[in-house]
This record gives structure tokens, C-alpha cells and sequence, in this order.
């Protein structure tokens, strides 16, 4: 049976449950557990004034989080094994500096999900916010391994500085993707904004829309158009994750922009060609 906290008290003021660890928890009594420290605003109190704790999570490593738990930041953080349900909308920084495992949102995540992550993956059924496996402000790059997915939209600034590892949006995306982006993966299945790639310096964006137009800064210059083995690959393994990737894109052709040549021009965005 999994450790399952159960949302009783819902507050406009963010909850903060970076103590709340299935590491920790998998050795820990019920009231143990109740007695987590969590911030709520300037004041500190415990996971039990605000969850109820059920279940336990020793043996097969699953935590459950049920309720609207928007205002609850920092579910995830530095997470190294297990498994983790949402069963609603999530706060920000989920899964920030997770290192292994897998959490899953059923609902809505905010903004910083996966920031700095470095294995593991997030899968958002729903909607996220800005900056998605981005460096913290002060920081020097944002997520180095895993996976990030989301099926719904995202904000602004995914993968700003990333390092490694695959994002992917099923939705509509935000301006600046990728945005001085060392090097991975970034996948774009719907609307995107303005200026994708500024500043990168290797990685791949990837629009795979039927009628993406991706409006590309002046530094960046088509090279070619062609059938990437490469991305068969990553697609298919997109499908087994449950991730939708619409059958045409494993068959199609891309085009091929070269930048930034600001920053040397090893980068790539792939933009999937009509027919």
C-alpha cells in the first residue's frame, strides 16, 4: 500500500514540502511523518496540519499526493528513487534537483518544473508554467539528465541552459525555447513563440507541428532538409511513455537550421516539412 497524504486544509499562502522525501519516509512511522516540518509563509509547522497521512511507502517506494496541491511548492525536490502521483494540479518546483524516479501530475504544474533536474522523469498530464528544466537564477545550467514531459501547454523559457536530457510539450509553447541552451533535447508539438534557440550553443529544438513556422532569429541559417534517423528513435520512445506523437512525425521530413553563430552555430532546430 502506498503512503498516500490526503490535502485537508487549503491555503492561498504556498505550503513548502521539501522535507517530504520518499527516501526519508520509507523509514518513518505514520506520526513521524505527520510531524515533517513544512514552511507556510514566515512560520514553520508540520505535513499534519495540512495533510492527512495514510499508508506507507517502505515497500514499494509510492507516494501519493491527493487534493489540489497548487499552492504546495517543492513536491519532488532532489528525489532519487521511487514513484510519486499527483492526483490534482501541483505548486512550483516540482521535481526541482530530482536526480532518479519518476512523478507523475494528473493535473496542472506551475512554474520551475524540473529546474536543474538530473535523471528521472516528470510527466505533467496537464498544463506547466514557465522556465522547465531551467537554471536558477545565479545558477550555471539547468537540467544535465532525464525526462521532462508535458502533454498540455508551457510557459516561457523551457530548457533555459539545460545541459542534458529531453523535453518535450505536447501543447502550446512560450517564447524563447531553449534559450542558451548548452546542449539536449527539446521537442515542440504545438504553437510556439518568438525567438527559439537565442543563445544556444549545441542541443536540438524540434517542431514537429504539420504547420509549424517557428519565427528563427537572423542567426540561424537552413542547411538542409532530411529524415534524421535519431529522432525515430526518441519519438518511439516517447510513444511507450504514453506521450502522444502523432504517427506522421516518425515518416517526415525536417528542415534544418544551423545557430546560434553568435555562439558558434553547432545548435540545431528541425522543423517538420508539409507532405
Amino acid at each position: 500500500m502506498p503512503l498516500v497524504l490526503s490535502l485537508h486544509n487549503r491555503t492561498s499562502i504556498p505550503v513548502e514540502v521539501d522535507h517530504v522525501r520518499i527516501e526519508t519516509a520509507r523509514e518513518q512511522s505514520v506520526d513521524q511523518i505527520r510531524a515533517t516540518p513544512v514552511q507556510y509563509g514566515n512560520k514553520q509547522l508540520t505535513l499534519g496540519e495540512f495533510f492527512d497521512v495514510t499508508g506507507s511507502c517502505s515497500d514499494d517506494s509510492e507516494m501519493i499526493w491527493e487534493g489540489d496541491c497548487g499552492k504546495v511548492k517543492l513536491i519532488g525536490t532532489g528525489m532519487t528513487t521511487g514513484r510519486m502521483t499527483i492526483r490534482g494540479n501541483a505548486g512550483m518546483h516540482l521535481g526541482a534537483e530530482m536526480t532518479g524516479g519518476e512523478i507523475l501530475c494528473e493535473g496542472d504544474a506551475t512554474d520551475w518544473v524540473g529546474a536543474e533536474m538530473h535523471g528521472g522523469r516528470i510527466h505533467v498530464r496537464g498544463d506547466a508554467g514557465h522556465l522547465i528544466g531551467a537554471v536558477y537564477r545565479g545558477g550555471r545550467r539547468g537540467m544535465t539528465g532525464g525526462e521532462i514531459l508535458i502533454d498540455g501547454k508551457a510557459g516561457n523559457e523551457i530548457g533555459h541552459t539545460m545541459r542534458r536530457g529531453l523535453i518535450a510539450i505536447g501543447g502550446r509553447s512560450g517564447d524563447a525555447p531553449g534559450f542558451n541552451m548548452i546542449a539536449g533535447s527539446i521537442f515542440l508539438f504545438g504553437e510556439t513563440g518568438i525567438r527559439p534557440g537565442a543563445g544556444m550553443r549545441r542541443g536540438t529544438i524540434g517542431y514537429f507541428a504539420a504547420d509549424a513556422t517557428p519565427r528563427m532569429l537572423p542567426t540561424f541559417k537552413r542547411s538542409s532538409t532530411y529524415a534524421p534517423l535519431f529522432l525515430q528513435h526518441y519519438l518511439r520512445h516517447l510513444q511507450t511513455t504514453g506521450f502522444q506523437v502523432p504517427a506522421e512525425c516518425l515518416t517526415s521530413h525536417y528542415a534544418r537550421y544551423r545557430g546560434d553563430f553568435l555562439e558558434g552555430g553547432r545548435g540545431e532546430i528541425l522543423v517538420r516539412q508539409a507532405g
